[in-house]
């Protein structure tokens, strides 16, 4: 039994090591509850260790992600983000064919198109999803970061909570290095508009183009509003609103 020295706090099972919380403390131990002295020295546990070294880099990985999204991500996600994740960077892994194992990096398993087919589509609030939510096509200038929604009819084309009079709708473009760990990303600005039976075309415009080397994210944001004496309310509906990685380059 050892100690999870982690910034990721996780309970669980991955391959053969299981990580849980026990008085305050989160430690990780193999299925049969081996003392981690042996399981770091002994060859007989040199594949458990090659898990833990690859369980350690997809970890970071996908907190580089969460950060690289900044100020859209507390919009919507879910209590189970960081762990959802990772099983998902856990596969992009193994989709790397070049590097011994326990040395495997989700960096190379996304230059595969599997690897980005795989990310594709996620959806940081696990509880809606963009397919669930949106009703309306859309297309993206992949070299502006650009998200057009022609003609949407927000009452009849979205899935909205209770108690909601608005929508606002937000794009966010990340250029995001593994390696290094260095990311820029912009935004949009919000374009809210009234839950209502009006057509209204919608144009996402990042602010700049973010510069640098990696890979190329970009998002669509979802969430809705209350009106109150004029005032918009933020609904925080952990339902409907929706975070989406539309694509990856």
């Amino acid at each position: 039994m050892g100690k999870l020295n982690s910034f990721i706090k996780l309970e669980g099972t991955l391959n053969d090591l299981t990580f849980y919380k026990s008085q305050g403390n989160y430690l990780v131990r193999t299925k049969g509850g081996v003392p981690k002295k042996r399981i770091m020295s002994d060859p007989a546990f040199a594949r458990t260790r090659e898990n833990f070294s690859e369980f350690s880099t997809n970890a970071k990985s996908g907190k580089l992600i969460r950060d690289s999204i900044g100020i859209l991500l507390n919009r919507a996600k879910d209590s189970k983000l960081s762990s959802r994740m990772l099983q998902l960077l856990n596969q992009i892994k193994d989709l790397d064919s070049s590097s011994k194992r326990g040395k495997r990096k989700v960096s190379i398993g996304l230059n595969t198109a599997a690897g980005k087919a795989l990310l594709k589509g996620f959806d940081f609030n696990g509880r809606a999803s963009l397919a669930n939510v949106l009703h309306a096509p859309y297309t993206l200038d992949s070299t502006t970061g650009v998200i057009t929604i022609a003609d949407l009819v927000t009452a009849q084309q979205l899935l909205y909570p209770e108690g909601a009079t608005h929508v606002n709708l937000r794009c966010g473009m990340v250029k995001l290095d593994f390696d290094s760990g260095i990311f820029a990303n912009s935004y949009s600005t919000d374009t809210i508009l009234p839950l209502d039976d009006t057509a209204a075309s919608v144009v996402l415009t990042p602010t700049v183009v973010p510069g640098g080397s990696g890979f190329q994210l970009n998002l669509l944001l979802i969430e809705f509003y209350q009106e109150v004496n004029g005032i918009q309310y933020p609904l925080r509906s952990g339902n409907y609103n929706v975070l989406n990685l539309i694509d990856i380059i």
